[in-house]
C-alpha cells in the first residue's frame, strides 16, 4: 500500500510539474487577442527582410502561440521562403481545417497567428538558402500525411515542419520544446533530431526522450516536454517553453547592412 501512494504521490507531482506552465499562462492570459479568429490580427511583424532590401535568397522559420487555449500548451510553427530576385514570400505549413492540410502559397512570411506575434526561430541566407529552397518543393511533396491532422499528439503543424527540417541536411533547426507535435514519427521510433547533431527517441508522440547539440536534452510526457539546453544556456519547460541567454540556431549576420 505505501509503494502505491508513493508512486500515486510521484504521478501527481509529475502532473503538476508538466501542467504548471500552461496554467500559468492561463493564468496571466494575456498574450493573446481574445477576439475571433474572424478578426484576429494577421498584420505583418516587419521581422522578414523586405524583397527590395534583401534581393539573396531568404528562408525563414517562425513560430507563435497557437489559437485559443491551444496556445496555453503549444506553437505553431511554419517556414516562409524567398527566392534569389523574388519579389515576393512563400510560406509553407500545415493547417487542419482542410483536406489537404500541406499549404504553400504567396503571403506575408511574418504574420501573426491569429493574435499571437511571431518568433523567429531560425533565418538561412545566401547560397544555404539558396540549397534549402531548391529541395523543397521535392520535400514537401513527399510529407507522409498531407491528409491527416491531429492537433495532439501529431500528425500536426509541428510535425511537418519537423519532417521538411530532417529532410533537408542544410536546415539543421532545433524547434521550441513546446511545439507539441514535433516528436511525433509515425511508425517510426527513433529519428535523427531536426536540429541535426543528435537522436530522440518516441513511442507515437507520447512518451520520448531526445539529446541533441542544438537541442540540449527534452524528456516528453503525453506531448509535454521539459529539459536543459546547455548549447543556448537555457532550460525548457511544458508550455512556456525554452528560457534561454542565447538561440542556438542559425542566424545571419546582418550587421554590415
Amino acid at each position: 500500500m505505501k509503494k502505491l501512494k508513493r508512486c500515486f504521490a510521484g504521478f501527481a507531482m509529475m502532473l503538476v510539474l508538466l501542467l504548471s506552465g500552461p496554467l500559468f499562462l492561463a493564468a496571466c492570459a494575456g498574450f493573446q487577442d481574445s477576439s475571433s479568429w474572424r478578426t484576429a490580427d494577421r498584420s505583418s511583424a516587419g521581422i522578414a527582410p523586405k524583397p527590395a532590401q534583401e534581393t539573396g535568397a531568404v528562408v525563414q522559420v517562425y513560430g507563435a502561440r497557437a489559437y485559443s487555449w491551444r496556445g496555453y500548451f503549444a506553437v505553431h510553427t511554419w517556414i516562409s521562403t524567398k527566392e534569389a530576385g523574388a519579389n515576393q514570400y512563400y510560406v509553407h505549413q500545415v493547417t487542419g481545417w482542410r483536406h489537404y492540410v500541406v499549404q504553400s502559397r504567396p503571403g506575408e512570411p511574418d504574420r501573426a497567428w491569429y493574435g499571437s506575434k511571431p518568433d523567429l526561430i531560425a533565418d538561412f541566407r545566401g547560397e544555404r538558402a539558396e540549397k534549402i529552397i531548391e529541395q523543397l518543393d521535392d520535400v514537401i511533396s513527399r510529407y507522409p500525411y498531407p491528409t491527416t491532422y491531429k492537433a495532439w499528439p501529431g500528425p500536426n503543424s509541428n510535425t511537418f515542419i519537423a519532417w521538411v527540417i530532417r529532410q533537408i541536411p542544410e536546415m539543421d533547426v532545433a524547434l521550441p520544446n513546446h511545439a507539441i507535435g514535433k516528436d511525433y514519427l509515425g511508425d517510426d521510433f527513433v529519428a535523427e533530431v531536426p536540429g541535426g547533431a543528435g537522436y530522440q527517441l518516441s513511442l507515437g508522440g507520447y512518451l520520448g526522450l531526445l539529446a541533441g547539440v542544438r537541442e540540449g536534452v527534452e524528456l516528453n510526457i503525453l506531448g509535454l516536454s521539459l529539459g536543459v539546453n546547455p548549447a543556448a544556456l537555457g532550460i525548457k519547460l511544458p508550455g512556456v517553453g525554452e528560457l534561454a541567454l542565447r538561440n542556438a540556431n542559425p542566424m545571419p549576420d546582418v550587421s554590415h547592412k
